[in-house]
């Protein structure tokens, strides 16, 4: 799994672009034509000349020269080609229609109702591709932009220990019951799946089934949930030496969508579990762990004031939510 990269290349985005803007323009250039001469291309695709079908092919028109704008102007997203797609279904509907009427052309209607069954087979297969590269740019950058619904969290830490120490350490997921309060297990499937067991609040717990979808040794690694689980949940921790040689500096970035959505974000805090106080917690047992071989627990009352020794070191481990 080591330097584990996701089919995807520059190649394959540069051409899926092409291609689809491509089609935008195409789709610009037919739907003024249609919209300026409407008569011409009534006859021109064998249909009668009447106001009734001029005023459908200007209603087609302006429907080809919107989506060829928002082709354009998002390449990337997949639904606008979508919506041609949509169009070319009603094009089609359309000129099996008039086929049933008299004064019709029926060659050249047959020949026109090709050409847009092979525009609406290119169409499909550009938005398939175009979907496809945004899931795999997803999931090689966890971190790119995404719907608001979620939370995102991002925290640094620098830790007095070598980059392939700690890159070693967190490449195996069973170690972060050790540093991360609200993880309780992680079960290692393959060397890519893992599945999750966490707490929620009010004594609850989630899981979900995860895989690994970057990889990098000593620099990279990302990983994300499976579709279907409780939590839709990503994250990636990178390593870079620290300035002035003074260890490794970890960033830690993580981004999921609860349960409840932003609801769920606020029942988290009532609990007194928000995820940038979570994640800035247990970065600091990772780097108490790693410089010193244990967690200091204390047997105050909270985690933040200095640590003390323990009178029942089973009784503040359980409190504090981290394991041996």
């Amino acid at each position: 799994m080591k330097g584990r990269v996701m089919p995807y290349n520059q190649f394959e985005l540069s051409s899926t672009e092409r291609l689809t803007r491509a089609l935008g323009w195409f789709s610009i250039a037919l739907g003024a034509a249609e919209m300026a001469a409407p008569s011409r291309m009534a006859r021109l695709i064998g249909a009668p000349d009447t106001d009734t079908n001029c005023n459908t092919l200007r209603v087609f028109g302006a429907r080809e020269i919107a989506a060829g704008v928002a082709i354009l102007a998002r390449p990337d997203q997949a639904r606008w080609l979508w919506s041609r797609v949509g169009g070319d279904a009603l094009d089609l509907a359309w000129l099996g229609r008039a086929m049933t009427g008299d004064d019709v052309e029926k060659d050249r209607l047959g020949v026109a109702a090709a050409a847009v069954a092979g525009v609406a087979a290119l169409d499909v297969f550009a938005a398939r591709r175009t979907r496809r590269v945004q899931r795999v740019q997803r999931q090689q950058e966890p971190w790119s932009a995404r719907a608001n619904s979620g939370v995102r969290v991002e925290q640094v830490v620098t830790v007095n220990r070598s980059l392939d120490d700690l890159y070693s350490f967190w490449r195996d997921f069973q170690n972060f019951p050790h540093f991360m309060r609200h993880v309780k297990q992680i079960e290692l499937i393959d060397d890519i799946h893992s599945r999750w067991t966490a707490k929620a609040p009010a004594g609850m717990s989630v899981q979900w089934d995860a895989e690994i979808v970057q990889d990098r040794e000593g620099e990279w690694i990302a990983w994300r949930s499976l579709p279907g689980s409780q939590v839709d949940h990503s994250g990636s921790v990178r390593f870079s030496p620290a300035p002035g040689a003074r260890g490794t500096e970890v960033r830690v970035q993580m981004e999921y969508v609860p349960p409840a959505g932003r609801f769920g974000r606020v029942i988290a805090m009532l609990f007194g579990e928000e995820p940038e106080q979570q994640i800035r917690e247990d970065l600091r047992r990772f780097k108490q762990l790693m410089e010193t071989g244990e967690i200091p627990l204390s047997d105050g009352p909270g985690l933040w004031r200095a640590a003390q020794p323990a009178k029942r070191a089973d009784e503040i481990r359980d409190y504090a939510g981290v394991s041996e």
